[in-house]
C-alpha cells in the first residue's frame, strides 16, 4: 500500500438520503489504499435523515432546511472536522449559509464535479445534466457549468417528473431491475439530445445506474466526492479555504 498518513479529518453531512450516504461511505472504504484498520480514514459523520425535503424547501412550500444543515455543519466542526462535505447535491442550494456558519472549509460537490470535468476534458463537450428538480431550479450545475464554458442539456418537464418519481422510489428502497432500466432510459434521453458526456448530479443515481452500460463518459458526483475526500484527507490535494 501507499504509505500516506492522514492529514485532515473530513466531516460528512449525510442522511439525504441514507442509502446514498452509505454508498458514499462504502466507496471511501473500498477506494482507500489500506491493508489494516489503521490505514483507513477517520471520518466524522452526521447521518441525519430528519432534514426536511430539500425540493419543497427550495420552492418555498416546505419547512426551511437551513437550521438543520447549519446544526450539522457546526457540530462537525466542534467535533474536530478539518473540512466539511455534504452527500446531497440539491442541498448545495444552501452552500453559502453553511460555509458562512463554520470556520473550516466547506468542499462543494458541485465545484468538485466541474473541476473534475475541467481536468479531464480538453474541449467543452455538451454536458447532459441528470439532476433533481430542486437542484435544477436552484441552477446549481447550470451556473457552475456555464461559468466554466460548458454547453448543457437538461430534461424537459415530463422527463424531470419521471426522474423525481424514480428518485423517491429509490429512496424508498426500490433498486430493482425496473428502476435500473428506468434510470438508464432517462440517461438515454439526454444522449439522444446529443449530450457528449453525462453528469450524475444526484447521489441516488449511482445506486441503480451502471456507467459501463452507457456509450459515453459519466461523471458521477458521488464518485468525484469520494476521490476528492480521500485526496484531501491524505494531503494529495490541498483544500481551498
Amino acid at each position: 500500500m501507499t504509505n500516506l498518513k492522514q492529514k485532515l479529518v473530513p466531516g460528512v453531512m449525510g442522511g439525504m438520503g441514507p442509502e446514498a450516504t452509505l454508498d458514499f461511505m462504502a466507496k471511501v472504504l473500498q477506494r482507500t489504499d489500506a491493508s489494516a484498520d489503521q490505514d483507513h480514514l477517520r471520518l466524522l459523520i452526521d447521518h441525519n435523515p430528519k432534514v426536511p425535503n430539500r425540493h419543497v424547501s427550495i420552492n418555498g412550500s416546505g419547512e426551511d432546511v437551513i437550521p438543520y444543515l447549519l446544526e450539522m455543519a457546526t457540530n462537525l466542526e466542534r467535533s474536530g472536522a478539518d473540512f466539511v462535505v455534504m452527500v446531497c447535491n440539491t442541498a448545495h442550494a444552501y452552500q453559502r449559509p453553511i460555509a458562512d456558519s463554520i470556520s473550516i472549509p466547506f468542499v462543494s460537490i458541485i465545484d468538485e464535479v466541474v473541476d473534475e470535468l475541467n481536468e479531464n476534458t480538453s474541449d467543452k463537450p455538451l454536458v447532459g445534466v441528470m439532476a433533481t428538480e430542486g437542484c435544477l431550479n436552484a441552477q446549481l450545475y447550470q451556473n457552475a457549468l456555464r461559468d466554466s464554458g460548458y454547453p448543457i442539456k437538461v430534461w424537459d418537464q415530463e422527463h424531470l417528473e419521471q426522474f423525481m418519481k424514480l428518485v423517491y422510489r429509490i429512496k424508498a428502497g426500490d433498486m430493482s431491475q425496473q428502476s435500473r432500466t428506468m434510470m438508464e432510459e432517462l440517461a438515454k434521453v439526454l444522449i439522444k439530445q446529443r449530450a457528449e458526456v453525462l453528469l450524475a448530479g444526484c447521489t441516488e443515481i449511482p445506486l441503480v445506474l451502471d456507467a459501463k452500460r452507457l456509450p459515453m463518459p459519466l461523471y458521477c458526483s458521488t464518485d468525484v466526492l469520494v476521490s476528492r475526500v480521500i485526496d484531501y484527507a491524505l494531503g494529495v490535494r490541498s483544500v481551498q479555504v
